[in-house]
């Protein structure tokens, strides 16, 4: 049998790796990748959570050392990306011949992938949400709608700075990591080539998203949850009109997970008082309110791939979501997914989910049984087999033989 060759990945997060939102999903990502049998180096700004030395991980942050570490605050956020992007690429340069490939994080991987490319090290770019110009179009847009405005320190607010950075990171990249189909296509649409993309996929803590078996699900009403942070481009408008045109909002529960923004809750404020909706502010125990939840509703407008979505998934939530939601599952089999901003059939769905039970437990069955394939350990193993493929397409490219015509 012929053994694998260990691949070899420097790992470059400019944030505060083991931190939440996309600094877990990084730690996750570097965690499944050791675990699947990568050598990986990781180079954060921050080491927020240490990992077992069992997985051999090699871990030097940039912008800390022991309990000391340099304020982003106090830096400027970009400033700090920028310096974790030169100190990265400055030990890429002692580290050629030793790394196979290297993953970068939006905005602090610049001079980072043109050293890669340099020294002929095969290069990848994650991309944690769809293409920035698109979803900074389409947020405004939304926007305009509701007739409200994004705060300028909001990280969905138009920055032209950023989005300069990124494109040119695009440019720099060998590949861009796209999470899901939806990411995928906005890079596609934009005219980026086929082959500059690679889809793998994102995963969830099994240990912490599970089922609860004590949860008797048919004596206790109808429950839909939203989780995540409440602002236009996550739809939630959508989902509360559907909610409200619903059978379901007549004797069940719509609980609302996230801390809002302040104009958005403003907006919303005549359906959130109607008596059948909870609103309960940032919480900590989302998967205990996953396992109390009948349904994960996600009408979201723009997204990389929710993390949400496989979590409840994990806890044996049903997805009633968008198409843009990054969500891996399939319609009417073990989900519901219905168009960006279509109310019409999103109520149908609701609808069809409440007045059904068996129907409801149906999808619910087929979303549990296959919902191992969402683990960060499947991810782990996935991503590196990308690896393995990407790093086997360019040698096979760079030793094709000349063909001369004649």
């Amino acid at each position: 049998m012929k053994v694998k060759k260990q691949i070899r990945v420097l790992y470059s997060f400019p944030h505060k790796l083991g931190s939440d939102r996309i600094c877990t999903t990084a730690w996750q990502q570097v965690h499944g990748l050791a675990t699947a049998g990568a050598d990986v180096t990781v180079f954060p700004g921050v080491l927020q959570k240490p990992f077992s030395k069992q997985l051999g991980v090699h871990a030097k942050p940039t912008l800390a050392r022991g309990k000391y570490r340099i304020p982003y605050k106090l830096l400027g956020r970009m400033r700090a990306l920028k310096l974790h992007d030169y100190i990265v690429s400055r030990r890429l340069e002692k580290m050629a011949g030793e790394i196979d490939v290297v993953h970068t994080w939006p905005l602090g991987a610049l001079h980072t992938l043109k050293t890669a490319q340099r020294l002929g090290i095969t290069t990848v770019l994650e991309r944690p949400n769809a293409y920035t110009r698109f979803a900074y179009e389409v947020v405004r847009q939304e926007c305009e709608k509701l007739g409200i405005s994004m705060p300028s320190y909001h990280e969905h607010a138009f920055n032209a700075e950023y989005l300069a950075r990124e494109e040119e990171e695009y440019k720099a990249a060998d590949y861009l990591a796209c999470p899901s189909d939806f990411v995928m296509k906005t890079f596609l649409d934009a005219g980026y080539s086929r082959e500059h993309l690679i889809r793998h996929q994102y995963g969830f803590d099994e240990k912490q998203f599970t089922l609860d078996k004590s949860t008797v699900r048919n004596k206790r009403p109808f429950t839909m949850l939203f989780v995540g942070g409440v602002a236009p481009r996550k739809g939630l408008h959508y989902a509360l009109e559907a909610w409200l045109n619903s059978s379901a909002s007549q004797d069940g529960t719509f609980v609302i997970a996230g801390g809002f923004l302040p104009s958005y809750k403003e907006k919303l404020a005549p359906m959130l008082a109607h008596p059948s909706i909870k609103a309960l502010g940032h919480r900590k125990d989302i998967a205990q309110l996953m396992q109390e939840s009948d349904v994960l509703v996600l009408p979201t407008i723009e997204e990389g791939s929710a993390l949400v979505t496989s979590e409840a998934r994990g806890c044996g939530c049903v997805l009633v979501v968008s198409d843009a939601a990054g969500a891996i599952c399939k319609h009417m089999e073990n989900a519901l997914v219905h168009h960006v901003g279509d109310v019409k059939a999103l109520t149908e769905h609701i609808t069809l989910l409440h007045d059904n039970p068996d129907f409801l437990e149906k999808l619910r069955a087929e979303s549990i049984r296959t919902a191992n394939e969402l683990t960060w350990t499947t991810a782990g193993e996935k991503l590196l087999e990308t690896y393995r493929t990407i790093l086997s397409e360019r040698s096979m490219k760079q030793t094709a033989p000349l063909v001369l015509s004649t």
